[in-house]
Order: C-alpha cells, then sequence, then structure tokens
C-alpha cells in the first residue's frame, strides 16, 4: 500500500517506475491486513492520530479517478473490559471520552445485543466506538495502481534486487536480469526496508518486523455474525470481528521476525482459539484458515518518512506499524509533498504536523542534519 499510494501521488508530477519484489503487488502486509479503519487506534501518538484523521475524508469520498467505488462501511468497535480490568474501566472509558465524545457505554444488556455469544465473564461492560469502518483494502489498493498507470506510471513485478549503487546523480538498482536508475529512490520497501537501505550504503532506522496471527473459526450453527461489530480485548490481548461470514480471530501477538513471508505458528493458533473461547460461547472443532502477516515498526513506533540525512535522493517511507492503510492517504500525499519540493499539504500544517515526528534524522547516529532536496522522480 505504501509504494502504491505514494506512486499514484507523484505520478501526476514525476515519471514514476514502482518496483515490486513479489509476483503481485499487495502480498504481504497490504494484503493480510486487519481491514479496519479505527480512529482511536494509535491515538496517543500525534503523528498516527493526524494521519489517520486526515486520511478518513479520502475513504469516505475516494478520487472518482481512481475508480474504487466505496471503500469503507461502518462496522463500529466494541471494547471488553477483561476480567482482570475491571477496576479501571471508567478511567479508561473517561480518558478515551476526552478525545472521542462519540463513545458510548456499554453494559451487559448493550454488548449482549451487539455480541449475543460474548460469555457472561467478558459482558459485564465496556464502551462502544460508532465510527470504526471495514477497509475495502484490495479496492484502494487496486485504485492506487490504476491510478498509476493512468497517469503513465509503470509496474514491474519480481524484482529481487541484487546490489544499489549511487553513480553521479542516479541510484542505480540492479536486479537479476535488469538494471534501473533514477535520480531519487523511495524505499516502501514494508518488512525489507532496512535491507534496502544496507544494499545502498544507507543507515538502517532499526526496522523490527513483528508477526501477527489471525484465524477464520465456524460460528454456531444458525448464527449469523455478519452484524457485530469489531471487538477487542481492553487490554489488548485478542480481538475478533465478522469476516464473510465467519469469525476472525487474533491473539493481537508482536513476535520479532526477519522479513519473510510469514506463516502462522501452532502456538499463536492456539491462543487465537483458547481467546475464542474464553470471550464467546462456542467450541471450535477446526480452524477454517489461518495466516501471519508482518507489522514493521520504528524503534518509536512512528513511521519514518522523509530524505535519509546520509544520501543524496533517498527516500524513507516504511514503519507504518499496523497503520498503513488506515493512514496511507494522508502519508502519500506528505512523502509526495516532500518528494517534490512542496512541503507539508496545507491540511497537515495547519493541524500542526511537524516533520520532524517522522524525519528519519531523529535515528541519525551522528545527529547531522540535511535539508531536504527539490527533485525529480524518473
Amino acid at each position: 500500500m505504501a509504494g502504491a499510494s505514494v506512486a499514484s501521488e507523484l505520478s501526476g508530477q514525476a515519471r514514476v517506475l514502482l518496483l515490486e519484489r513479489e509476483q503481485q503487488p499487495g502480498y504481504h502486509s497490504t494484503g493480510r491486513s486487519a481491514a479496519a479503519f479505527i480512529p482511536s487506534y494509535g491515538s496517543d501518538n500525534p503523528t498516527l492520530r493526524l494521519l489517520s484523521n486526515h486520511s478518513l475524508d479520502f475513504m469516505l469520498n475516494p478520487p472518482g479517478e481512481l475508480g474504487c467505488g466505496e471503500l469503507l462501511r461502518r462496522r463500529g468497535l466494541l471494547t471488553l473490559c477483561t476480567p482482570d480490568h475491571a477496576p479501571q474501566l471508567e478511567r479508561e472509558y473517561a480518558r478515551q471520552l476526552g478525545s472521542f465524545p462519540s463513545l458510548l457505554p456499554a453494559d451487559h444488556d448493550f454488548i449482549r445485543a451487539q455480541v449475543p455469544l460474548v460469555t457472561d465473564e467478558y459482558a459485564r461492560g465496556g464502551w462502544f466506538e460508532p465510527d470504526v469502518y471495514d477497509i475495502d483494502v484490495n479496492a484502494l489498493h487496486e485504485g492506487y495502481l490504476r491510478d498509476l498507470r493512468r497517469q503513465g506510471g509503470q509496474i514491474v513485478n519480481e524484482v529481487e534486487i541484487q546490489n544499489i549503487s549511487r553513480e553521479k546523480d542516479m541510484w542505480r538498482i540492479d536486479a537479476s536480469d535488469a538494471s534501473y536508475s533514477a535520480p531519487v529512490l523511495v524505499n516502501a520497501a514494508g518488512a525489507w526496508a532496512d535491507e534496502v537501505a544496507a544494499l545502498a550504503g544507507i543507515q538502517t532506522i532499526g526496522l523490527a518486523p513483528l508477526r501477527r496471527t489471525a484465524v477464520l473459526l465456524d460460528p454456531p450453527a444458525g448464527c449469523d455474525v455478519s452484524a457485530w461489530p469489531l471487538v477487542i480485548a481492553s487490554d489488548g490481548s485478542f480481538y475478533f470481528k465478522p469476516d464473510a461470514g465467519l469469525i476472525l480471530v487474533s491473539p493481537a501477538d508482536e513476535h520479532p521476525s526477519a522479513p519473510c513471508d510469514a506463516q502462522p505458528e501452532e502456538l499463536d493458533i492456539a491462543y487465537a482459539v483458547h481467546f475464542a473461547q474464553q470471550a464467546l460461547q462456542l467450541q471450535v472443532r477446526q480452524v477454517k484458515h489461518s495466516w501471519a502477516g508482518l507489522r514493521n515498526f520504528t524503534p518509536d513506533r512512528t513511521p519514518v518518512i522523509g530524505f535519509a540525512a546520509d544520501a543524496e535522493g533517498f527516500f524513507w517511507l516504511a514503519g507504518q506499524g499496523g497503520h498503513g492503510i488506515q493512514t496511507a492517504p494522508a502519508a502519500a500525499r506528505l512523502a509526495a509533498g516532500l518528494l517534490l519540493g512542496s512541503g507539508i499539504p496545507n491540511d497537515l500544517q495547519q493541524a500542526g504536523f511537524n516533520h520532524a515526528w517522522v524525519s528519519p534524522q531523529r535515528f541519525s547516529r551522528s545527529g547531522n542534519t540535511q535539508t531536504n532536496v527539490q527533485t525529480t522522480v524518473s
């Protein structure tokens, strides 16, 4: 999503070539997203809060040129108080209400009306966030790729990078069967972003890919779960939501991983089943499907967007940490503004967005600074 969105934003004003390592774009984290737009998710972080807020209108009213139709469908988010969090329930609800006044308190009857299968242990209380949506991730991603092509941009799949070098004023990328060059290289390689930087001789940022697991379970016979909200435990230990007539459950795990085609491990699948049976009146006889994806975090769990301090024309767009889909529209506009020299978009500026929050220079070991270079992309 990161590469497709910024490529689309740039392609109206620059020549853009998007290089993809897999047979088709979106194979890794983008294709394994929880597909939810949650305004309160990560809202304590001003970067994530503003990038999410300034992506919502785009999601609700996608530009016609993307041709992606409706992207959001209201789902709602129900936070269930876990047994050991009951003493903090009122205080945490009041804290959240200060930032999100549309929150509603959820008592036993409200919870049971929303999710009839919730066990008594998890139906004691919580709160409901109505302005939470399902995202049609595939439609958004395909819309960006379609717009890139419409504006003359190109996509090359199955590019396995072997070497990156700087020659005069150009970056040269050598792959197994071809070489590519451009004055500006945008590193939107997800879990592989540090590896791309290392190949280019750029200081890495300490990116940490963390594996997360999800499973699909059958609901009880005759139980229609399609209207259920997204449900999360107040301690963040698990979440579940409807998915095409089944129940998607994740133990919200974060296991360090090398960049790879992530696969679920049996223990994490077992945890997902355990939480489902603990919170729902559900007897799991089989797991219909399971998968894992990598969520990629910088050391301060804030995205990195900007030119590297130690080489001209190398631009970072990485470390979205599970927010890459819901922040993509604003993050792509921000990245395009910095790349093309127009700076931070007006709406983000007026909201008080500070580029230092996402600048790669905050990870510089030398402490040196560099002025962003106005340049073009080819």
